[in-house]
């Protein structure tokens, strides 16, 4: 059989099929993704299958623009010769908030709790939720897994997720949950797989369009960078990361309104806010501008600041991995974060850090370095099928 993964945004759906063995996942076999599903606009598909890439343009201006592309999904999955069945579709969730810290079947009752927590992850959470139902309709009788983002950081102790407010406040569920909770699930599991200090100290960078740092040991997190929302922490490609609250009291005594703070926090902010050019790293490295050189050099430092923070509740530092879009594919981003911790004794291999790609996992600190360095490219997919596998076999479904 197989496993669909997917992950759903506003206009965009990316999607893989994972083939299971024996209740282990394998690699992916086809993946791809859908762009242009808003109201009015041109859907584009974009897929892999069997090292040939494809791309279909298609306008159904009698379904919804998502409807319409699950459909013409689910018609291309049974065109193909030889493509396992689909067993189970994977969604990746990213608020399971105080009550979801284990993989679920989907259900009416399940996906309502889950949309009263809305507000918590506004740029993912409604996003993802009306994915669940636009499969669940065109994908009818195929389960329909919801995997958590913040389920990995179910381990940190209350000291962690506790945020000094009156009781009748944090009662109602306001903590810090921490998030990329299915990254770094399979980060460490790729960790533990290739080095013996695995199991020691470990700081995680997840670093992307959204970006935190995590605290681990014997595989389980102790600390993270984001919490009650995704906008804690470090700076991001639009998200600000760690904020006075005097400031939001500051705008607001100025008339902004909630959906304006929220769009500044969530949209306007980060790399794109400071640079006043891009969100995209790739971008403002190609800009000579000194407001691009500031952005750069702010994201760097608040990684360096909090990544203070992660290693004094480590008690130490045994390995340092990257992962996401930035620090999969930045080679210069993990240099300069490596220099800044040197007096720790991380020592990076310039060559390997040079040569590291997205398609392997891969040491590139010396053998002399106190610190081991990883660059881990991250499968959040993998993850979510592998849940989706075992919760399957455990129901019996």
């Amino acid at each position: 059989m197989a496993i669909l993964t997917v992950n759903a945004g506003s206009s965009s759906l990316k999607f893989s099929i994972y083939p299971t063995l024996h209740g282990s996942v394998l690699p992916s076999i086809l993946s791809g993704s859908f762009e242009g599903l808003e109201p009015g606009g041109k859907t584009e598909l974009h897929y892999a299958y069997q090292g040939v890439e494809h791309v279909e343009h298609f306008i159904d201006l009698n379904q919804d623009p998502f409807i319409a592309a699950l459909t013409h999904l689910k018609e291309l999955l049974l065109g193909i010769e030889g493509l396992p069945p689909i067993r189970a579709v994977s969604h990746r969730i990213v608020h399971g908030g105080s009550e979801f810290f284990q993989p679920v079947i989907s259900t009416d009752a399940i996906l309502e709790k889950l949309s009263a927590m809305s507000a918590l992850a506004p740029l993912h959470q409604p996003h993802s939720l009306d994915g669940v139902r636009a499969f669940s309709q065109v994908f009818p009788n195929i389960p329909q897994v919801l995997c958590f983002d913040t389920a990995f950081h179910k381990t940190m102790s209350s000291l962690e997720t506790s945020l000094a407010l009156p009781k009748e406040i944090t009662d109602q569920g306001v903590r810090r949950y921490g998030f990329h909770g299915i990254s770094y699930q399979y980060i460490i599991g790729e960790l533990i797989e290739n080095s013996s200090k695995a199991r020691d100290k470990v700081l995680m960078a997840h670093l992307g369009n959204g970006a935190s740092l995590c605290a681990a040991i014997d595989g389980k997190s102790i600390a993270t960078t984001m919490g009650f929302s995704a906008l804690d922490g470090l700076m991001m490609g639009t998200r600000s990361g760690s904020l006075d609250a005097g400031v939001l009291m500051y705008l607001v005594e100025r008339g902004y309104t909630h959906d304006q703070l929220q769009d500044l926090l969530y949209r306007k902010s980060g790399l794109l806010g400071v640079s006043t050019i891009s969100a995209d790293m790739r971008k403002l490295k190609a800009d000579q501008s000194p407001l691009a050189k500031e952005a750069i050099d702010l994201f760097i430092y608040r990684i360096i600041r909090e990544s203070g923070a992660m290693i004094a509740c480590l008690g130490g530092l045994d390995i340092i991995s990257f992962s996401g879009g930035i620090g999969e594919h930045d080679w210069s981003i993990r240099s300069a974060v490596c220099q800044k911790l040197a007096w720790l004794g991380v020592e990076l291999d310039e060559s390997l850090n040079r040569k590291a790609t997205h398609h392997l996992t891969l040491k590139v600190s010396t053998p002399q370095s106190r610190v081991e360095v990883w660059v881990v490219p991250t499968d959040e997919g993998f993850m979510t099928a592998q849940e989706a596998v075992n919760l399957i076999k455990d129901q019996s479904l």
